[in-house]
């Protein structure tokens, strides 16, 4: 029996590192009544310790991290905190830590908890920028899966853990203030504040407790991207032309003279062209509030009662400008320079020079095509709301009962005049041939003009096409749990834990825009103030990208107030047309929900769980196993837009035309849609001690992870423009399953001093009903496609194969369905009859489907943590190492399943001590992975290049009280590149900055 209350003991610290690892002894000490010295370890290795205890006592792998001391966590971001734990690697937005990945399951594959709870969000990808770090003691991730976790987390679970009162009885306080240096923004406040404090008090002899916890932070930041965002187009030489012997659209033809093309593919290679390029300045300015206040209750030893309320606010106002090209991909007139094949027979264009307009720029039939100058302004507010009740309840010595209850909503809208966002777009038809340079780290552009044109000036600039709009996304989950656990008094059954779970998500989201597609400029660009405009230095916003400096990047874009501009373009260019301007003459998204979402998700679960204790000879052993059944259904409700016609206004788009009813309003169309499955979930964790401080861990379990909400939703939703071959769109499927694996761990832990610690672990899922994307070709709506029909073959039958002069040799020979206006703009709309009848249009529709593939996924977990006895120094190193049998195939261009997110990373952090002062340095790195298996919506990959980041923190105690503290966020300066199936593929090029905090906290 000694052994048993030793082990039950044992338990009973478990429980108590989940409830607040920052609290642990105190907590123990005051619950036991026992008059013993309590050394309270604070800092840096407190919090190893604490983390390091939480993973040795848990059943199955899991890792931890603990606060270092109330108030004060080991970085300023949770994500960021977590990328220093074996496995896991984070997604950055705005150059902060924003979603995880486990084990290379994405975002969207682990399920977050905060206190136990699942917290409500419009997707499954939880933004941990949304808490503030301060208002943490605790983060625990469960890499294996447990009858009594709640399911969704395949590859991981993690619980935030919040403070609570009576966890550590007495008054308990921490205020602190920070000055946060954001070196990335150009335009906002060089220092913006953050301001948190926490206040913790307990009453009537440690019955009753308060706890109030609060941040305000406000954050201005940017980063500069180069990037091609709308996609390279693939072909297979020798396979790009169609039964007729013609090139497909936007493959090389047979180029005459051979000196047009350097290098030309040879049959077989695949090889890709850029439609663009983009150089875009993004400025982002934050405002986050976060707030709780926990109560708590215990009349008596046997209940404790909590009631608590959890506020998260955060407010973005996001400025862009851009400099942008569209390339032409007639080839008539271009010349490329093709690189060498690689490994997989993929070339690119390491110099394109597009020329689409030269031929007619030089007989004076037009001045050039666009530069095209953008600005963007959007303005959103996240808010999350939660209150919670739960109640514990000691039946008796052998029986515990805990109820708990929630309701949380979390909402996204938006936040500015404009709407949710705001595009405008002016244009300068100067430019008669682009060159744009692919084969160095940035890629650099560079344009020729017509005689007598000096380059890209305001005084050329036209009014182009604008698309504003709003998004509202509401989640709301109410979940109620009843979880038991009953103690043996003997036998090797130590306890059975049981309980039921019901959670009900809803989902709300909708959609309105305001399209004007005049992207080829409308009026004359004497309607601006030339004073409105000013000349920037482009290579400046990248200056530590190598390449930045080439003499032939363009030398300047051309910036402008977008309220100015936006205000001038509505009073001059506004019409009676309410779907372009559904607010009169001025810019707004409009209340036309054209788009309008619902899906829900009803989970009821329940499951039973046995821990066993035992012994192997003299080894100490214990088995977790148990089952969760759950029978998940599901209902989605869709309104997306309908469309009466399309037309044909500008070079390259082709606009789809809103159907309305008599009043003018734009109609929509609805769809229902429901699914259901059930799931039985066996999990086993077992651990033996065949020696004093060494662990061996063996763990089974089935997990599932639910389909995006994305995926889930009802209707088809088409893209506002299509081209003269085909159009985009996509819908959802309702009636998805969740993707299953088996998972299987094997792990040696050595605990060999009391903050040290070394192990290594196996890993391996066995996946299935993985969500692929299948792209099908089909029409909606009856619409027809007028670049796709006989007066268009016509135009082409001539030789012609610029959509420009396609679009003006229709003009000239055809007077039916064509119409042109005073400035000599051609628009041209389909014929539905007769022997000029354009076809239906092909639209290209992504829909989610279940794969029948099946993927395995294993890797190993290295992980030491050493403390350097009484020297203050510490190490921590781990490394994670993936591999997988489903790859994306560079070779092959048709749809195919690959693993997203699953790539090695690593963790180095050193740190030095003492009763003063901390210093602590963490370098984390992550390889090359692949980010999306459908980029662009053409079956192209998206990989993200290796990255690895160092930070620095120093704190120095004043007094015993006060410290200050300076912290530092990728001091080397680095950035981020996503390339396609080659690696000078480039998709997007992002230029980040450090970031600086300074600040004082004061601790009661």
């Amino acid at each position: 029996m000694g052994k048993r209350r030793f082990n039950k003991t044992q338990l009973a610290a478990q429980v108590s590192l989940l409830l607040s690892a920052s609290m642990l002894l105190p907590a123990q000490a005051a619950e036991n009544n026992e008059d013993i010295e309590v050394i309270n370890v604070k800092g840096i290795r407190g919090s190893m310790i604490r983390a390091m205890d939480v993973k040795r006592d848990s059943f199955g792998v899991v890792d931890a991290i603990s606060s270092e001391d109330i108030g004060k966590f080991p970085d300023t971001n949770l994500a960021e905190s977590l990328q220093r734990i074996t496995g896991i690697s984070i997604n950055r937005s705005d150059g902060e830590g924003a979603q995880v990945t486990i084990r290379g399951m994405g975002p969207s594959r682990n399920l977050v908890l905060l206190n136990g709870r699942q917290m409500p969000t419009p997707t499954r990808s939880f933004d941990f920028s949304d808490l503030a770090s301060e208002s943490v003691s605790a983060v625990e991730v469960y890499k294996t899966s447990k009858a009594s976790i709640p399911t969704g987390g395949m590859g991981g679970t993690i619980n935030i853990i919040t403070p609570r009162p009576l966890a550590n009885p007495g008054l308990n306080a921490s205020f602190g203030v920070k000055a946060v240096n954001d070196q990335s923004t150009k335009k906002g406040d060089n220092w913006t504040p953050e301001i948190s404090g926490i206040y913790s008090n307990t009453f009537a002899d440690d019955t009753f407790g308060v706890a109030i916890i609060g941040s305000y932070q406000k954050r201005h930041s940017g980063n500069s991207n180069a990037s091609v965002d709308s996609g390279w187009h693939t072909f297979i030489s020798g396979q790009d032309m169609d039964e007729n012997g013609n090139p497909l659209p936007g493959a090389l033809p047979d180029i005459e003279p051979e000196g047009a093309t350097l290098n030309k593919p040879t049959e077989g290679l695949i090889y890709g062209v850029p439609q663009n390029l983009v150089y875009q300045l993004n400025e982002a300015y934050r405002t986050r509030v976060n707030g709780q206040i926990v109560l708590e209750y215990k009349p008596s030893g046997d209940l404790t009662a909590r009631l608590d309320f959890t506020h998260s606010s955060k407010k973005i106002d996001r400025e862009l400008t851009d400099m942008s090209a569209w390339f032409s991909r007639d080839f008539s007139y271009s010349t490329l320079i093709w690189s060498d094949p690689d490994s997989n027979g993929v070339v690119y264009p390491m110099q394109y020079q597009d020329t689409d307009a030269y031929a007619q720029a030089k007989v004076g039939e037009v001045n050039g095509t666009g530069i095209n100058s953008g600005r963007s302004y959007s303005g959103t507010k996240n808010t999350n709301n939660s209150i919670g009740l739960n109640l514990k309840y000691q039946v008796n010595d052998n029986l515990n009962i805990e109820f708990d209850y929630h309701d949380s909503e979390a909402k996204h809208e938006p936040n500015s005049a404009y709407g949710s966002w705001g595009t405008l777009a002016l244009i300068s038809q100067q430019r008669i041939r682009q060159t744009t340079d692919f084969t160095q780290e940035f890629p650099v552009m560079d344009f020729d003009y017509p005689d007598g044109i000096e380059g890209f000036e305001p005084e050329d600039m036209l009014a182009a096409g604008s698309n504003f709009g709003n998004n509202y996304e509401v989640s709301d989950v109410k979940q109620t749990q009843l979880k038991g656990k009953y103690y043996f008094d003997e036998g090797i059954v130590e306890s059975i834990d049981f309980g039921l779970n019901q959670t009900k998500v809803a989902n709300h989201s909708k959609y309105a825009s305001a399209t004007r597609n005049s992207w080829g400029g409308v009026g004359d660009p004497a309607d601006f103030d030339d004073s409105w405009f000013s000349k920037e230095n482009l290579a400046s916003q990248f200056d530590k990208i190598p390449g930045h400096s080439d003499p032939d990047l363009t030398p300047h874009y051309i910036d402008w107030d977008f309220e100015t501009l936006a205000n001038f373009i509505a009073q001059n260019f506004s019409t009676d047309n309410t779907t372009e301007w559904p607010c009169g003459p001025r810019f707004c998204g409009g209340d036309n929900f054209t788009t309008d979402r619902i899906t829900e998700e009803e989970m009821t679960s329940a499951y039973v769980q046995t821990n066993l204790l035992f012994d192997i000879g003299d080894m100490p052993a214990n088995l977790v196993a148990g089952f969760r059944y759950e029978e998940t259904d599901t209902f989605a409700q869709a309104k997306v837009p309908a469309y009466s016609g399309v037309r044909w206004a500008s070079e390259n788009e082709i606009a789809l035309i809103p159907q309305e009813d008599d009043t003018g309003m734009a109609v929509s169309t609805y769809t229902e849609e429901s699914g259901d499955y059930s799931n039985f979930l066996p999990s086993f964790d077992f651990a033996v001690e065949p020696m004093d401080d060494v662990k061996l861990r063996a763990s089974y379990s089935k997990a599932i992870s639910r389909p995006s909400y994305g995926d889930m939703q009802g209707g088809k939703t088409l893209g506002t423009q299509m081209t003269a071959v085909e159009g985009g769109g996509s819908r959802g499927n309702p009636a998805l399953l969740p993707l299953q694996s088996d998972n299987y761990d094997l792990a040696v832990e050595w605990y060999y001093d009391e903050a040290s610690y070394a192990a290594f672990g196996f890993f391996r899922k066995d996946v299935k009903n993985y969500i692929g994307t299948e792209t099908v070709i089909e029409n909606a709506f009856g619409l027809r496609n007028p670049g796709a029909g006989p007066r268009a073959q016509a135009a082409r039958d001539t030789g012609l194969t610029s959509n420009l002069l396609i679009r003006q040799y229709i003009a000239e020979n055809y007077t039916q369905g064509v119409s042109i206006d005073e400035n000599g703009s051609i628009t041209i709309v389909p014929i539905e009859s007769g022997d000029l009848a354009d076809p239906l249009a092909d639209f290209r529709i992504s829909v989610p489907t279940n794969s029948e593939q099946t993927a395995t996924l294993y890797g190993y977990e290295m992980a030491v943590q050493h403390v350097f006895s009484d020297t203050g120094f510490g190490i921590t190193a781990n490394a994670t190492i993936a591999k997988g049998d489903v790859d994306f195939n560079n070779a092959v261009l048709t749809p195919q399943f690959a693993i997203e997110g699953f790539g090695d990373s690593a963790n180095l952090i050193g740190f030095y001590e003492n009763d003063k002062m901390s210093l602590r340095i963490a370098y984390n790195w992550r390889d090359t992975f692949l980010t999306s298996t459908n980029a662009n919506g053409r079956n192209n990959p998206r990989y993200t290049d290796a990255y690895g980041q160092i930070d620095v923190n120093f704190s120095y105690d004043l007094s015993e009280h006060l410290q200050v503290f300076v912290e530092g966020i990728n001091i080397t300066d680095e950035y981020t590149r996503e390339h396609g199936r080659h690696e000078r593929m480039l998709l997007n090029l992002r230029q980040m900055a450090p970031r600086y905090n300074i600040g004082a906290r004061y601790t009661f």
